[in-house]
């Protein structure tokens, strides 16, 4: 999968172990699926998965790894990444923009992508079909981009990746679960709440000023294919100015989570949030208090590369120090009050996730 910033990876482990304490609990709304890690995950474990994400790259990564079933595309899938692979490159819009205005990509790749992204546009598609071969695409330029990993600035020389071949491979789709019909929605996520209906929500929200379209505006335009102006060093779209989430403001993070989960119709909740979110472990106890009872389980991990490396000036040079190499992601287990009735012992069997890591690195309280 793509490079993220905010990637559950290091906590799927962990995520899965708080499901299959409730076996009863079949389906799941993944509210903010980003690169669907945790909706793929929580669907190779059998379980029906409803992904949803407001952002186009997002939505097309969910159908792929969410919605699409192996059994459906995966033959006819593999026969058009072949002939994709075997495409000249032929430079256009891509090339001019992310590959001589900028410098994420080196020019021979990028005439591949518009090539194949052209082709695929031509076609018509069915949209879990295409939702494949976007994401093969997508993937096979995330390997040989030369970046550190967001998109809002490319390295000064061309990373040693850069300089390979694209390789379009297939993505690793998953068979329909056992559970039922997977699906993927392209919503506001209250929207979404509003219309989709599980046992489990769980929810993985933006937590400070750093936007997702911004940091990964190049494969929201590769997915559009819409052309659009550009602006800056990193030529982002100018819709990353206007598209704004409420959970990217100090000011309304707050009320709109509130807003979000008064609109949730799960019995249990799954609450992913960093310790450099807006809210304070003490706020987010306090607010998901009043939907029922609430466990808390805690995992350390390292910050995002730039987040290490620190902060440079455009010309490369060191104007700021690391404050700190690791962060606290809190999972928040919400007990709701007809999972109580439910599962009488539903309280007890989270007792069972204190083992979940080491002592000094992970707690349920």
């Amino acid at each position: 999968m793509i490079k993220y910033l905010g990637s559950k990876r290091t906590l799927l482990p962990t995520l899965l172990k708080v499901l299959d304490t409730f076996p009863e609990l079949t389906s799941v709304f993944d509210a903010f699926s980003g690169t669907s890690r945790v909706g793929h995950m929580l669907k190779e474990h059998g379980k029906q998965v409803f992904a949803n994400d407001h952002n186009a790259y997002a939505h097309t990564l969910a159908s792929c790894y969410v919605a699409a079933d192996l059994e459906e595309v995966q033959q006819e899938a593999n026969a058009l990444l072949a002939e994709f692979q075997a495409l000249p490159g032929k430079p256009g819009y891509f090339t001019e923009r992310f590959c001589e205005r900028a410098r994420f990509f080196q020019p021979h790749n990028g005439a591949k992508v518009d090539a194949i992204r052209d082709e695929i546009e031509r076609r018509d598609f069915a949209p879990d079909l295409k939702a494949v071969l976007m994401t093969s695409l997508m993937e096979a330029a995330d390997r040989v981009d030369s970046t550190c990993g967001v998109q809002m600035a490319y390295v000064k020389k061309w990373a040693k990746r850069s300089y390979k071949d694209i390789e379009l491979r297939m993505p690793k789709v998953l068979p329909r679960p056992l559970a039922g019909k997977c699906a993927a929605s392209q919503l506001d996520v209250l929207d979404a709440a509003s219309e989709v209906s599980a046992d489990v929500a769980y929810l993985d929200p933006p937590y400070n000023q750093h936007s997702y379209l911004s940091n990964y505006h190049i494969w929201e335009t590769l997915v559009r294919w819409d052309a659009p102006e550009t602006y800056g060093i990193a030529q982002k779209r100018v819709d990353c100015r206007e598209r704004k989430s409420d959970f990217n403001s100090k000011r309304r993070h707050h009320d709109t989570f509130e807003r979000l989960l008064s609109r949730l119709s799960a019995k249990l909740w799954v609450v992913s949030f960093s310790d450099e979110g807006y809210q304070s472990r003490p706020e987010m106890e306090h607010v998901l208090s009043h939907f029922g009872e609430v466990h808390v389980i805690t995992r350390d991990f390292k910050r995002y590369v730039g987040a290490q490396i620190g902060i440079h000036n455009p010309k490369g040079q060191v104007v700021g120090e690391v404050s700190h190499l690791r962060n606290r992601e809190f999972i928040y287990v919400v007990v709701r009050p007809d999972l109580a009735a439910l599962v009488p012992d539903a309280v007890s069997r989270l007792q069972t996730l204190r083992a979940l890591g080491s002592p000094e690195h992970s707690a349920i309280h």
